[in-house]
């Protein structure tokens, strides 16, 4: 929006600045960071005395969690609001990517606020149900869908040039990256700062996938697909860094306000979205996989007990596993920042090795 008013204006030498997508992205990160900073406080206030007891603590837990209690939530309010004003600024609104996205981030992020309030307000662990949350977030990823798919093939890492043709089955696959996503950043949402990061990590990560993408010279030379206009993806990539720092501010431990599933579904939605706009679908298991790694845990869990009545981890998601081996919170968040750096490294080397 920036750029195009300053050529209404004549301002040639900004005009000339801004549409560079490397100074956009820069200047989204630290708009969406100092918008963040700013409503922090108040913003945590306010939902302090509006829910009272804050988000419930399940006391089957670990016990160190029962602290916890009276700790307000809903705090991916900040990150979308952060981050949608800042993407409004800088990112070019012809682009249909930008608005592939911002469906997916504001429908997940509605998704998670109702599921949230629906918590809040009972002081209860059930949302929504899980059917309709699904049946949400499968209709807001159509939409996205239809904005953004023209090219229904499954592209390989690693091999240039190699792909799988999917055809119309592509859509339900392309679905399912965004709503699996959204779902695993939500599981692995559970302790302070645990799921911040990683999301900061992997939106760098594909800041620098979507710029690549985006150059036609970029992508033949390392033999990836060419994506044109992709590379306004890095700038919602660098808004979600700005937001996402901002938010982890105010829930480095101990934390003063949680993200909720307002803020986890956006944005492991809006990671998803990214990842299927470049083509990038496989990719993204590797540099989320501490992500599926979250999700797989409660998965196998889930299914092992179901038919032994055994358990597989002493608690699921994984984090909470490592929490009754006697790891220290802090620990098991630091360690998994850790894995997600490697991750995010193997992710970019597949770039490479083609």
């Amino acid at each position: 929006m920036l750029y195009v008013l300053a050529h209404w204006l004549h301002f040639e030498g900004i005009a000339n600045l801004i549409r560079y997508q490397s100074f956009r992205s820069g200047a989204a990160l630290m708009t969406a960071l100092i918008i963040g900073l700013i409503i922090g406080p108040r913003f945590i206030n306010m939902l302090r005395v509006r829910q009272g007891k804050g988000q419930p603590i399940r006391a089957d837990g670990p016990q160190s969690h029962l602290a916890k209690r009276g700790t307000p939530t809903m705090g991916g309010l900040m990150i979308v609001i952060s981050l949608a004003i800042s993407l409004l600024l800088w990112m070019d609104l012809t682009s249909k990517f930008v608005w592939a996205c911002l469906v997916v981030t504001l429908g997940f992020g509605l998704i998670g606020f109702l599921d949230d309030y629906a918590k809040v307000t009972k002081y209860a662990h059930a949302g929504l149900s899980a059917r309709i949350r699904l049946l949400a977030e499968f209709a807001v990823a159509g939409i996205a869908l239809a904005l953004v798919v023209t090219d229904t093939n499954l592209y390989l890492p690693v091999f240039s040039n190699l792909y799988v043709p999917m055809g119309p089955t592509y859509y339900l696959f392309a679905a399912f990256v965004i709503v699996g996503a959204g779902n695993a950043v939500n599981l692995t949402d559970g302790l302070d700062g645990l799921a911040t990061m990683p999301v900061i990590i992997a939106a760098g990560t594909f800041a620098i996938i979507a710029y690549l993408a985006g150059r036609v010279d970029y992508a033949h030379y390392l033999g990836i697909q060419h994506v044109p206009r992709a590379g306004e993806l890095s700038i919602f990539c660098g808004a979600v860094m700005g937001a996402g720092l901002a938010f982890l501010w105010f829930n480095a431990p101990p934390a003063a306000v949680f993200m909720g599933d307002t803020g986890s579904l956006a944005l492991g939605g809006t990671l998803g979205v990214i990842a299927v706009s470049i083509h990038h679908e496989i990719v993204l298991g590797i540099v989320g996989g501490l992500f599926v790694m979250e999700a797989v845990s409660v998965i196998v869990q889930v299914f092992v007990y179901k038919r032994t009545g055994k358990r597989v981890f002493r608690m699921a998601p994984i984090h909470h596993h490592f929490e009754q081996l006697g790891w220290k919170e802090s620990t098991v968040v630091i360690r998994f920042w850790i894995v997600s750096i490697v991750l995010a490294l193997l992710g970019l080397a597949t770039l490479k090795v083609r």
